[in-house]
C-alpha cells in the first residue's frame, strides 16, 4: 500500500541523490521530485498573491485543485458567467426598492453559495499557471477550503501583518460550528407565504426574523422623566432687568422691555433699523460669529456650576474647621442633594445604573466620613454613621465585630448601647432570645459598673441613670413580646425589692456587691412583690438575722381550687385554630412566674412547664440603682402599666416603637360619642402583659383572671405606703380608672350580671380609699367616684358627690387646680347628658362653672343664675387668665396646672355664656403666647417624658379646643374648616399626639376630596420623626377604601365598580414600604403586623409571605408575627412553630402536646 493514497498512481521519478538506508521510504512509488516541485512553486505564487491583495484572516487556506478537475470547473464558471449577464439586464428593467441593495456582490455571493459544484469541490491539485491566471477564482475555491490546506503560518516569505481583528463582531458565529457566512445560502424571503400550500387551510410559522422592516419608535419623554422635572425646577428667565418708575401721563403704546436703549441703524439691508444683529446677519448670507455659535445653554451650566461651587464650600469649610461634626455630617447628607439635582452628578436612569450611580454616592460618602474619623477619633456620632452605611457593604459578621470594637472603645455611652441592642436584635440571622437576654444583661451590668466607678477609664456621662432606665424598660418588653412573660415580670417584681426595700447595711456597697447580697434573698422562696404576704427585701434581712421567718397559717382562701377552664372546646375545629386559642388562652393565665406553694408541700418538680420558673440567673445582671425619686415612681407606674393598669405611663421615646405590637392607638372608643368627657387610658399601641389578641379586636381593659387581680391589688398594696402627696395620689386615681374601665368595658359588652357585680367592687374601693385620712380631700378620687356613679346611670347621686366635693373645697377663687377640673367635669356631664334637654343642662354647667369663679362657698343648683352673677364670673375668669400667663414665665408646676384648668375653664364658660366664637379668642389669645415657649424648647420626643412642660400645657390646652369644636358640631351645624385648621396647626407641634392625629383622621373621612389631607400627611412625615403620621395615613387611606367597598358592595357579596378605586390599593402599599423605610418604622412590630394584614386582605398570598419574611428579618423577636402567620397561613404552621422554637421564642402549647390533647 502506497505511503500517501492519492498519489498511487503517478510513477516514480528517478532518483538523483545517493541511497541510504534510512532514506527508503523515498523509493515509494507515491512520492515524486515533481510534486515537491510543483507544491514549491503554488507557495511561491501564493506569498506573492498575499503579499500584493489585502491582509488576510488568521488561518484562510489556499486550495488547489488538481488538472484534471480544471475543464470540468472552467465549463461550470463559462455557464454561470452567461447567466450572470442575463441577470444583470433583467435587473436593470426592474424598478423596485431592492435595486441598490441587489449589486453584483450580493448576487454573485448568492450563486456562489447556492453552486453544488463549488460547495463539493474535488480533492486535488490545480496547475500553477491556472492559478496564475485566475488569483480571483482561487480566492472563491479558497472560501470554500477543503482538507487539504496550505495555511500562513507555514509560509516564511511574510513580511506584512497576519492577522487581523474585527472590531464588528458577529454573534450568529456562536451558533454554527464554523464561519457560516462561507458555508450558508445567503437569501432573502419574500413574503411570508409558501408555493403549494392552501392559504385558506395552511399556514407556516416562520421562526426567523420578519421581512417586514422595523420601524424604530422614539419615546416620548413625559413630564415626570429626570430631565423634565430638572427643567421644570429651573428659574424663570427674566424678561427684563429695567426698573422705570410709574408715570402718570398716558402713554399712546406700550414700549418693549429689555432693548438697550440705542438709536437703529439704517442700512440698505435695513432701512426702518427694525432688524436685530442676527436678522442682519442672515440677510447677508452670513452666519453668527463662532462665540455666539458656540455658548452653550446657561441654566443647567449655572445649576452645574452652583454646585461645584457648594461642594468647594463644603472642602474649604471642613478643611478649616476638621472639628465641626456637624459640619461633616451636613456635607455627607449633601451628597444625596447632589445626586438628585440633574447636571453632571445626577443618577442616570435605568435600573443597572442606578444602582452603580447609588453604589458611587455610598463610597463618595464612606471616603468623607474616614475622612472626618481621620480628624475626630473620638467622635461616637461619626463612627455611628460608618457603621450605618456599612450596612450596604459589609457582611453582618464583620459589622458585628465592628460593632463590638466600638462598644469596648465608649462603654459608658448610653446612646451607642441602644444602638449596638437595638442592632442585634434586628440580626435574624444571629438572632436568638438567650442571646439577646444576656446581652442587655452585660449592658446594664457594664453601665452599672461605670455609674459606681468601677471602671476608672470612662466617666459617668451626663442623663445616664435615665437611659438605664429606658434600657431596662426595653428589655422587659423585649421579653413581653418574645413570649417570656414570667422572666418580664420577674424583673419587675426584682426592681422593687432592690429599690424599695433595699436593706442599710447594703446600702453602701457598690451595685455588684447588692446584687450578690440580693441572691440569697431570690432563692429563699420566700413571697416577693405581689405575691401574698410579700414584706420585702429588707424585712427579710432583718429577720434572718434574728433567726429566721415565724410560721404563718395560711388563709383560707388558698385552699380554693385554680379555675382551669378547658383549652380545647372544640375539637372538630382546624388544627391551627385550635392551636391559636389554647396559647392565648394560656398566655392569658400564665405569665406570673411559678413558685412551690410551701402549705401544698410542692418542690420545683411539680412545675408542669419547666419555663415558668425564673432563676437569679436570668435577672441578676439587669437590676440597677435608681437613686433619683422620679425614676423610682416612673418604676412603678411602668410596672402597672405593664400589667394593663392605666397608669399613665408611657414608654421612652427610644423603646416606644419598638414595643407599639397592638392597634389600639386607632381606637375612638368613647371619644366620638362623648368629645368632652371620653376616658383616655393611654396604651400608645402596647399591649399588656399575656395579651396575644389577633389584630383588630378593639382594646378594652377587661381585666385578668382571679389570681392576676389579686396579684394586682397585692402591688398596689405595697407601694402606697411609699409614696405621699401628688404620688400617692395619682397611684390611687390609677387603681380607681382600672376599676372604671373594667365598667366601661361591661357596659360595652351589655353584660348586666358581671356590670353589678364590678359596678359594687369598684364602689366599694373608691369608698375605702375616700375613708384615708390623707384621701379626705383628694378632690381627684372624688371626681373619679363621682364619674362612676354617672356611667353606672345614677346621675342624682352622681350630682349628690359633685356637690358634697365642691361644698368642701370652700371658696378656692380659681386658685386649686384639682377644684378647676372637678367643676370642669360636673359642667361637661351636664352639657353632655341629653339633647332634649340642652336648655336645663346647660343652665346647670353655667351654674357650676359661674360659683366656681364667685368667692363664695359653694351651693347647689337652685334656678337660672343672673346676668351679674356672670358678668362677674367672666371678669374673675379674665383677672386669673392674666395672672396664670404672668405666672407661666417661670416653670413653676403649680402654676402651669393652674393655667390649664383655667383657660379650660374659661373657655367652656364663654361657651355657655356667649358662643363657639368667645371660646375660640380664648384659644387664639393663649396659643400663640405658649407656643413661643414651645417652639423654644425644641420639638423633641424626649420632651413628652417631663409631665410639666409647657409643651405638655398647650397640648392639654389644644385637646380642649378640639374637643369642644368637636361637640358643637355634634349639636349644631358647624363648617370644618376651624377645626381643620386647628388640627393642623396642633400636629405640626405635636405629631405624636395619638388623640388629635384619631380626631383629625375621623374629620378627613367625612371630605370627599383626600387632596388636602393627603398633602398634609406628605408634609409632616417628611418633617417629624415619630412614626404616629406614617401610622395614621395608612388608616386614613385604609378608612376610604373601606368606604369606596361598602358604597360597591350589595349585601355584602357582589362589587360594583361604578366608582374606581382610584388608586388606593397601590397609594396603601407604598405609604407602608416608605414607613418601613424611616427611621422607626422598620423595627416596628406594630407597622409589620397592619402590612401584613393589608396584603392578606387584598388575596395576594405569596407577596404576603414575602413580607412576612421580611417581617422576621427586622423584627425576629415579636411573637405575634408568628401568631398572625399561622393565622394567615395555616400549611405553614409547622414550619413556623420549628422558627419560633429554633429562635427560643415562648411556644407554651408544642404540637406534640396538641396532638395528645386532640387524641384524648
Amino acid at each position: 500500500m502506497a505511503l500517501f493514497p492519492a498519489f498511487a498512481g503517478v510513477s516514480e521519478a528517478p532518483d538523483s541523490g545517493s541511497a541510504r538506508k534510512e532514506l527508503d521510504w523515498l523509493s515509494n512509488p507515491s512520492f515524486c521530485v515533481e510534486t515537491v516541485t510543483t507544491l514549491s512553486q503554488q507557495t511561491e505564487e501564493a506569498t506573492a498573491l498575499i503579499s500584493e491583495g489585502p491582509p488576510l484572516t488568521s488561518r484562510s487556506p489556499l486550495k488547489s485543485e488538481t488538472s484534471d478537475a480544471g475543464d470540468t470547473n472552467r465549463k461550470l464558471r463559462q455557464a454561470s458567467r452567461r447567466k450572470k449577464e442575463k441577470k444583470r439586464k433583467r435587473k436593470r428593467q426592474h424598478r423596485s426598492r431592492d435595486r441598490r441593495r441587489r449589486g453584483r456582490s450580493g448576487s454573485s455571493a448568492s450563486e456562489s453559495g447556492t453552486d453544488p459544484g463549488k460547495d463539493r469541490a474535488p480533492r486535488g491539485f490545480r496547475d500553477a499557471d491556472k492559478e496564475s491566471e485566475k488569483p480571483n477564482q482561487e480566492n472563491n475555491a479558497a472560501s470554500a477550503a477543503g482538507r487539504h490546506c496550505v495555511w500562513l503560518e507555514d509560509i516564511q516569505a511574510l513580511t506584512g501583518e497576519t492577522f487581523r481583528t474585527d472590531k464588528k463582531p458577529d454573534p450568529a458565529n456562536w451558533e454554527y460550528k464554523s464561519l457560516y457566512r462561507g458555508d450558508i445560502a445567503r437569501y432573502k424571503r419574500k413574503g411570508d407565504s409558501c408555493l403549494g400550500i392552501n392559504p385558506k387551510k395552511q399556514c407556516i410559522s416562520w421562526e426567523g426574523a420578519s421581512t417586514e422592516k422595523r420601524r424604530s419608535h422614539k419615546h416620548v419623554e413625559r413630564y415626570f422623566t429626570r430631565k423634565n422635572v430638572g427643567l421644570m425646577s429651573t428659574d424663570g428667565v427674566a424678561i427684563s432687568s429695567h426698573t422705570e418708575p410709574l408715570s402718570s401721563e398716558p402713554v399712546s403704546f406700550i414700549p418693549v422691555k429689555g432693548l438697550d436703549d440705542v438709536a437703529p441703524v439704517t442700512t440698505w439691508l435695513n432701512p426702518l433699523g427694525i432688524y436685530d444683529q442676527s436678522t442682519t446677519l442672515w440677510l447677508q448670507g452670513q452666519g453668527p460669529s463662532e462665540q455666539e455659535s458656540k455658548q452653550p445653554d446657561s441654566q443647567p451650566d449655572r445649576e452645574n456650576a452652583l454646585l461645584k461651587a457648594k461642594v468647594e464650600e463644603f472642602n474649604r469649610r471642613v478643611r478649616e474647621n476638621p472639628q465641626d461634626i456637624q459640619l461633616w455630617m451636613a456635607f455627607v447628607a449633601f451628597q444625596d442633594e447632589v445626586m438628585r439635582s440633574p447636571g453632571l452628578y445626577a443618577i442616570e436612569e435605568g435600573e443597572q445604573k442606578r444602582k452603580r450611580s447609588l453604589k458611587l454616592i455610598l463610597e463618595k460618602k464612606l471616603a468623607i466620613l474616614e475622612r472626618a474619623i481621620e480628624s475626630n477619633q473620638s467622635s461616637v456620632d461619626l463612627k455611628l454613621a460608618k457603621l450605618k452605611l456599612c450596612t450596604e457593604f459589609w457582611e453582618p459578621s464583620t459589622l458585628l465585630r465592628e460593632w463590638q470594637k466600638l462598644i469596648f472603645l465608649h462603654p459608658n455611652n448610653t446612646a451607642l448601647w441602644q444602638k449596638y441592642l437595638l442592632f442585634c436584635q434586628s440580626q435574624f440571622s444571629t438572632f436568638s432570645v438567650s442571646k439577646i437576654h444576656s446581652l442587655y444583661g452585660k449592658c446594664l451590668s457594664t453601665l452599672s459598673a461605670v455609674k459606681d466607678g468601677s471602671i476608672l477609664s470612662h466617666p459617668e456621662l451626663p442623663g445616664t441613670e435615665v437611659a438605664m432606665f429606658a434600657l431596662f424598660l426595653q428589655q422587659c418588653h423585649f421579653l413581653r413580646q418574645a413570649g417570656h412573660l414570667e422572666k418580664a415580670v420577674s424583673l419587675f417584681q426584682a426592681m422593687v425589692d432592690f429599690t424599695f426595700f433595699k436593706p442599710d447595711s447594703v446600702k453602701d456597697l457598690p451595685t455588684r456587691g447588692q446584687v450578690e447580697f440580693f441572691e440569697p434573698f431570690w432563692d429563699s422562696g420566700e413571697p416577693r412583690a405581689g405575691e401574698r404576704g410579700a414584706r420585702g427585701w429588707r424585712a427579710w434581712m432583718h429577720q434572718q438575722e434574728r433567726g429566721g421567718w415565724v410560721v404563718i397559717n395560711p388563709d383560707d382562701d388558698d385552699d380554693e381550687p385554680e379555675d382551669d377552664d378547658q383549652e380545647i372546646k372544640d375539637k372538630t375545629l382546624p388544627r391551627w385554630q385550635i392551636w391559636l386559642a389554647a396559647e392565648r388562652s394560656r398566655d392569658q393565665r400564665h405569665w406570673r412566674p411559678w413558685r412551690p406553694d410551701k402549705t401544698k408541700k410542692q418542690t420545683e418538680e411539680d412545675c408542669e412547664d419547666p419555663e415558668r420558673q425564673v432563676l437569679f440567673d436570668d435577672i441578676g445582671q439587669s437590676l440597677i440603682r435608681l437613686s433619683s425619686q422620679d425614676l423610682q415612681f416612673q418604676l412603678i407606674a411602668a410596672f402597672l402599666q405593664f400589667l394593663g393598669v392605666p397608669s399613665g405611663f408611657s414608654p421612652p421615646a427610644s423603646c416606644l416603637y419598638l414595643a407599639m405590637d397592638e392597634n389600639s392607638i386607632f381606637d375612638n372608643g368613647l371619644y366620638d360619642e362623648q368629645p368632652l368627657t371620653f376616658l383616655n387610658l393611654s396604651f400608645s399601641g402596647v399591649s399588656c402583659v399575656g395579651r396575644t389578641d389577633q389584630l383588630g379586636c378593639r382594646r378594652w381593659t377587661r381585666g385578668h383572671s382571679r389570681e392576676g387581680e389579686e396579684f394586682i391589688c397585692n402591688i398596689f398594696h405595697l407601694v402606697m405606703p411609699l409614696f405621699s402627696g401628688r404620688e400617692r395620689s395619682q397611684l390611687c386615681s390609677s387603681w380607681l380608672r382600672y376599676e372604671i374601665a373594667k365598667v366601661i368595658w361591661c357596659l360595652h359588652t351589655k353584660n348586666k350580671k358581671r356590670l353589678k357585680s364590678r359596678g359594687k367592687n369598684c364602689k366599694k374601693l373608691a369608698k375605702n380609699l375616700l375613708k384615708e385620712p390623707e384621701n379626705r380631700n383628694n378632690f381627684c378620687l372624688w371626681k373619679q367616684y363621682a364619674h362612676l356613679e354617672w356611667l353606672l346611670g345614677n346621675t342624682e347621686d352622681a350630682r349628690k358627690v359633685f356637690d358634697t366635693a365642691l361644698s368642701t373645697a370652700g371658696s378656692g377663687e380659681l386658685k386649686d387646680p384639682e377644684v378647676c377640673e372637678l367643676s370642669l367635669l360636673y359642667a361637661e356631664l351636664e352639657l353632655e347628658l341629653a339633647p332634649d334637654l340642652r336648655v336645663a343642662t346647660e343652665a346647670r354647667a353655667v351654674h357650676i362653672l359661674t360659683r366656681l369663679a364667685e368667692n363664695s362657698p359653694y351651693g347647689p343648683y337652685t334656678g337660672q343664675v343672673l346676668a351679674v352673677h356672670i358678668l362677674k364670673a367672666r371678669k374673675a375668669y379674665e383677672h386669673a387668665l392674666q395672672d396664670c400667663l404672668g405666672e407661666s414665665c417661670i416653670p413653676d408646676p403649680a402654676s402651669l396646672n393652674r393655667l390649664v384648668s383655667v383657660v379650660k375653664c374659661f373657655m367652656l364658660f364663654q361657651y355657655l355664656t356667649i358662643g363657639i366664637d368667645a371660646a375660640v379668642q380664648i384659644y387664639e389669645h393663649v396659643f400663640p403666647k405658649l407656643k413661643g415657649s414651645v417652639t423654644s424648647e425644641g420639638p423633641s420626643l424626649e420632651d413628652s417624658a417631663s409631665p410639666q412642660s409647657a409643651r405638655n400645657i398647650l397640648e392639654a390646652i389644644t385637646l380642649m379646643h378640639t374637643s369642644l369644636l368637636r361637640f358643637h358640631m355634634k349639636v349644631s351645624v358647624y363648617p370644618l374648616a376651624p377645626l381643620r385648621q386647628a388640627l393642623s396647626e396642633a400636629l405640626k407641634l405635636y405629631p405624636g399626639n395619638q388623640v388629635l392625629w384619631r380626631s383629625y383622621v375621623q374629620i378627613q373621612n367625612k371630605s370627599h376630596s383626600a387632596s388636602k389631607s393627603r398633602r398634609f400627611f406628605d408634609a409632616i412625615t417628611r418633617s417629624a420623626k415619630p412614626l404616629e403620621p406614617w401610622l395614621f395615613a395608612i388608616e386614613a387611606e385604609k378608612m376610604r377604601k373601606r368606604l369606596v367597598e361598602t358604597v360597591q358592595r350589595v349585601d355584602g357579596r357582589e362589587v360594583y365598580a361604578t366608582i374606581p378605586e382610584t388608586g388606593l390599593t397601590h397609594r396603601i402599599r407604598a405609604l407602608f414600604e416608605n414607613a418601613i423605610r424611616s427611621d422607626h418604622g422598620s423595627q416596628c412590630p406594630l407597622l409589620w403586623r397592619l402590612y401584613l394584614n393589608f396584603l392578606v386582605s387584598l388575596g395576594n398570598k405569596d407577596r404576603s409571605k414575602g413580607v412576612f419574611y421580611k417581617a422576621l428579618q427586622n423584627c425576629p423577636w415579636a411573637k405575634v408575627l408568628y401568631m398572625d402567620a399561622v393565622e394567615y397561613f395555616p400549611d405553614e404552621m409547622q414550619e413556623i412553630l420549628d422558627l419560633m422554637t429554633e429562635k427560643e421564642l415562648r411556644v407554651r402549647l408544642p404540637v406534640e402536646e396538641l396532638e395528645l390533647l386532640l387524641e384524648d
